[in-house]
Parts: structure tokens; C-alpha cells; sequence
């Protein structure tokens, strides 16, 4: 049996390619993949060969996020043919110092499907047949789509940057960066309970999609920075701030925003970023980083299937596997696309 999958041999060149899939081992289920989505970082490793020190340096097949239909299951797995999962791509050790801690997000032996931090890199989800632990697998609703169930690696990323942020009951929230974890992160925040919630973006396409999930108010600081300084009066109006756009002045805007004593969780990723640490210190403002997920994967799945974070308005396009290249330049334009998906 051979599967079509997309592989990336450097910056720009993505390839369609067949390649052999072997039979699921015990612990293992053949899935017929359905849908998957471009996340920021495959569109990085794309468009830049990579983000910060993360380079591509060898073929990889992207894709972490993703869902697929049991075709067949190895011995000991209770999952039947036909059903609709959701992909879990973290495959922590269990027994690294950080797993013995109950930190497998840090896991020192992280394997990461799609990702090209280790070398060799992680092969990823885009492919139209793919073998996986059972383990990795968790079963979605009836009437969940594979379209939905694809986005539960995202909404985990959010839900997980959330749990940094402690308590967000009745917080003032403020959301930089509008694109799809912008977008989810507002859902997040309005479902634990937030007062009010303020989306900044450059884009009115990227920021009508925030107002869809939640969004109090939106501004589009390209045109109407002045509406985010107002809340600079007062050393500050936002409680919490998730800090999505890994983009300096966002960065230094959401600073200036939050008052003191407040949460800021750095969400997005990039290289290095100058901020001013005066400002921090003066503060005394509280920043957490906050990376993937663990637990939160099971609980994203449940919250799709359950609509009560319902993660449709961010879903722009789906396009062929065979469309790959296109989807990518697609989903480069934010002004046009959110989260776009490849079916199989």
C-alpha cells in the first residue's frame, strides 16, 4: 500500500510524493486522513525554511494538526473502523526527568509530528494514509466534522496558554494578533469567563473573524492606533494580555496597555525581540511563556464536539492535497485566509 503525501525539501519547494505505509503494529491504528490544517509554523518553515533557531535541514512531510477515519486497527486497540478522530501529534518519553515531573511538555526525548526541532526531523500529517499509536487518537461527536476535529491541536495551544494565565473570571482581557490561535484565544477567554475582551490586528478581515469568537471590540492599529493608547491611561486598563502576534510593537503596545501587577502570556513565536524591560520592572508586570499542550488535548476535543467553543468561523478553506503549493500561498494572506485545511 502506498499513501500521496506533501514533503518540503527547503524554503518554497513542497512536494507531492508517494511513499509505502505499512501495516498498524500492536497499539496501532491505519487512518485514512481527512482534513488538516496549515499552522504558523509549517507556514514559517515554507516560507523561511524555519522560525528562530528552528531550520529545516533535511525532507520533512509538515502537518501537526489533523484528524482521520480508523481503517484498521493492530491488535489491542479498541478504537473501530470508521471512526472520526482527532490526531494528537505529542508523543512525550514518560520516563525523562521532566515526564517523572509531571512536565511531558518539556519532555527531553519530545517527539512532535510535522516538527523539525530533532534531527532527524518528525514526519507530520500530510498524507492521505498515516499509521499512529492508538494512544494518539482520541474519538470525536457525531455530528463533529473532520474539519472541527482538525482544530482541536490549536485549541489545545490556547487552552493550555490560558492555564498560565490563572484565573481570567471577570479579567480585562486583551488579545494581540488576531490570527487563528488570536482568533481561538479569544474563544478561550470568553469561555473561562472574561469581562471584556479587546482584539488588536492589522488586517479587518483577521479581526471581523475575532468579533465571530467572542471579540468585545476589535481595533485595526494600522489605521486607528489611538484607540489602544486610550488604554494606556492610568499606567494601564488590561488585567491579562495573550500576546499573539509575536510582532515588536505589539509586544510593546500590550506594555503600555496592561496595568501594573498584570499577566502577560507570550502566545506567538518568532526570533529575537527587543521589549522594554523598564517598562516590565516598573510595572512589576508578570510575563509567561507558554508552549503546546498536554492534558488540554482530550479537553479540546470535548469542547469542539460539545460546540461549546465552536471553532467554525475560523475555518477559511480546504483545498485537495494535490492543491498543497496553492494552500500554502493561501494561507500566507492573511487578508484573504485564516485557517486554511488540505483534505484527503
Amino acid at each position: 500500500m502506498r499513501t500521496r503525501l506533501a514533503r518540503l525539501y527547503q524554503k518554497g519547494d513542497l512536494r507531492i510524493e508517494t511513499a509505502a505505509v505499512a501495516a498498524p503494529g500492536p497499539g496501532e491504528v491505519l487512518l485514512k486522513m481527512a482534513a488538516a490544517g496549515i499552522c504558523g509554523s509549517d507556514l514559517h518553515y515554507y516560507q523561511d525554511g524555519g522560525f528562530g533557531p528552528v531550520r529545516v535541514r533535511e525532507p520533512i512531510i509538515p502537518g501537526h494538526e489533523a484528524s482521520g477515519t480508523v481503517s484498521q486497527a493492530g491488535e489491542g486497540v479498541d478504537l473501530k473502523t470508521g471512526t472520526l478522530v482527532a490526531v494528537n501529534p505529542s508523543q512525550p518519553c514518560g520516563r525523562c526527568e521532566y515526564c517523572e515531573k509531571n512536565m511531558p511538555i518539556h519532555c527531553l526525548e519530545m517527539r512532535f509530528m510535522g516538527s523539525a526541532m530533532r534531527l532527524p526531523h518528525e514526519q507530520g500529517m500530510f498524507r492521505e494514509w498515516l499509521v499512529v499509536p492508538a494512544k494518539q487518537c482520541f474519538a470525536v461527536g457525531a455530528a463533529t466534522t473532520a474539519a472541527e476535529a482538525a482544530c482541536s491541536e490549536p485549541l489545545s495551544v490556547c487552552l493550555h496558554a490560558a492555564s498560565r494565565a490563572g484565573d481570567i473570571t471577570g479579567k480585562r482581557v486583551l488579545v494581540t494578533g488576531a490570527g487563528p490561535i488570536g482568533a481561538l484565544m479569544v474563544a478561550v477567554a470568553s469561555y473561562h469567563g472574561a469581562s471584556e475582551i479587546v482584539v488588536t490586528d492589522l488586517a479587518d478581515a483577521a479581526l471581523d473573524r475575532a468579533k465571530a469568537m467572542g471579540a468585545s471590540r476589535t481595533i485595526n492599529v494600522s489605521k486607528d492606533a489611538p484607540a489602544l493608547a486610550e488604554y494606556e491611561a492610568g499606567k494601564g486598563y488590561f488585567d491579562l494580555v495573550f500576546e499573539c502576534s509575536a510582532a515588536a510593537p505589539a509586544i510593546r503596545g500590550a506594555i503600555a496597555a496592561i496595568r501594573p501587577r498584570g499577566t502577560i502570556v507570550q502566545v506567538g513565536v518568532t526570533g529575537d525581540v527587543p521589549i522594554p524591560l523598564n517598562a516590565i520592572v516598573g510595572k512589576e508586570l508578570q510575563l509567561h511563556g507558554t508552549q503546546r499542550f498536554h492534558e488540554e488535548f482530550g479537553t479540546a476535543v470535548e469542547l469542539i464536539a460539545s460546540r461549546k467553543i465552536d471553532v467554525r468561523p475560523i475555518i477559511s478553506h480546504s483545498l485537495p492535497l494535490e492543491e498543497a503549493t496553492a494552500a500554502f500561498t493561501l494561507a500566507g494572506d492573511r487578508a484573504a485566509a485564516c485557517k486554511v485545511q488540505l483534505t484527503f
